[in-house]
């Protein structure tokens, strides 16, 4: 009978560790970002269809497979979750050495498209290292801070921070990719903002940064990226050409009004005249199909899952914990509005998917993997706070 006994209370014991912190897990967080999923998968489902004519079960169409890599993210996630969050601090320069060796990597084993060496193409699917260096970065910089005792006020912590993103950055500026090495300088800056970075030192920064750009203008950007900013300025300078996709998105949205022209009624779209409708350019597609109504609905959501990172920043109950939570969403706003900017013609075209939403493996998962550790902060909160 004592045996009994204890096997139950055993596995009893078992089953109330598993479910331990799965009360304060963020349901609201999830929601978000499987609804802008859900919105996602109806959008490339309306931009493959010119060019996609098969089974939409199969795993040849693209919507299959975005929902493949949607429920491979969520796994990653709900694991990451049952995590500590300062295990992965642990190893935060192993993910940083890997990412440093996958980024060189790509010059040599890479595959080309657009221009950009991002990929390896590993036969169904394609991998963006950049996707995952960006949390690499952001480990990084929180384990960094919170061993410099959470403080970015002396200017020696605040430039050896610049030196641990600076390299990721400058990799993945020479794919060419300037969208991502924008992300990775926001991340930067937010993160050290919070850690207490001081006005001053941020200016004097930004200074020298506007003496060096004309010589970077001159010397380190690529001809393509310079004809990408001048028609941002006239896009009807090379309307066939450079200027082509900056038209396009341009007509796609302004005819999308308030409601819409509805669900793949989208002529820029479905004529083919709006590329990558599916990737770099599906705001324009969703203005042009839901307008101004649907655009405001997306944005509602993107604001619901930034104020739930807002949130576990908040809750972090330590220093390592809120640093990696203003990362993650610095990370999600920063390629938000990038992308928004693109489809708007407020930035130069680059390759930055709408987070959640764009089709893209490396970038749905990594997302997730980010909310893991959001999760994993907000079910901790309490036992940091405590000790």
């Amino acid at each position: 009978m004592t045996s009994v006994t204890l096997g139950n209370f055993g596995r009893a014991r078992a089953r109330t560790s598993f479910w331990r912190g799965w009360d304060r897990f963020d349901y609201v967080m999830v929601a978000a970002a499987l609804a802008l999923v859900g919105s996602g998968l109806a959008l490339i489902h309306s931009g493959s269809r010119p060019w996609y004519d098969g089974p939409i079960t199969s795993l040849a169409s693209p919507v299959a497979k975005q929902a493949l890599f949607a429920v491979i993210g969520i796994a990653v996630m709900l694991g990451i979750s049952r995590v500590d969050y300062h295990r992965f601090l642990h190893f935060a320069w192993v993910f940083y050495a890997l990412s440093i060796v996958s980024l060189l990597a790509l010059f040599a084993l890479g595959s080309t498209a657009y221009g950009s060496t991002r990929w390896f193409d590993l036969g169904p699917v394609q991998v963006q290292p950049s996707e995952f260096a960006k949390l690499a970065a952001i480990l990084c910089l929180a384990r960094f801070f919170s061993e410099h005792g959470g403080d970015a006020r002396d200017v020696r912590s605040l430039l050896l921070s610049m030196a641990i993103v600076a390299p990721l950055a400058g990799l993945v500026f020479l794919q060419p990719d300037l969208g991502t090495s924008v992300v990775f300088g926001g991340i930067w800056l937010g993160i050290v903002v919070i850690a207490g970075a001081n006005r001053s030192h941020l200016l004097m920064m930004g200074a020298i940064f506007l003496a060096v750009l004309p010589f970077a203008w001159t010397f380190a950007i690529a001809d393509y990226q310079v004809e990408r900013v001048a028609v941002l300025v006239d896009p009807n300078e090379d309307p066939l050409d450079s200027g082509y996709n900056v038209l396009q998105s341009q007509i796609a949205l302004g005819s999308g009004q308030l409601f819409g022209k509805g669900y793949m009624q989208g002529d820029q779209t479905q004529l083919e005249y709006l590329k990558v409708a599916t990737k770099d350019f599906i705001f324009s597609l969703l203005g042009e199909e839901f307008g101004f109504a649907g655009a405001m609905v997306i944005f509602a959501l993107f604001i619901l899952l930034l104020m739930r990172g807002v949130r576990a920043a908040q809750l972090a109950g330590d220093t390592a914990g809120q640093l990696v939570a203003v990362g993650i969403t610095m990370l999600i706003l920063m390629q938000t509005f990038i992308n928004v900017a693109v489809n708007v013609s407020l930035f130069p075209v680059t390759g930055i998917p709408l987070p959640f939403v764009s089709q893209g493996g490396s970038s749905l998962v990594s997302l997730f993997a980010s909310l893991g550790l959001l999760q994993s902060i907000v079910m901790r909160h309490r036992s940091y706070r405590q000790t």
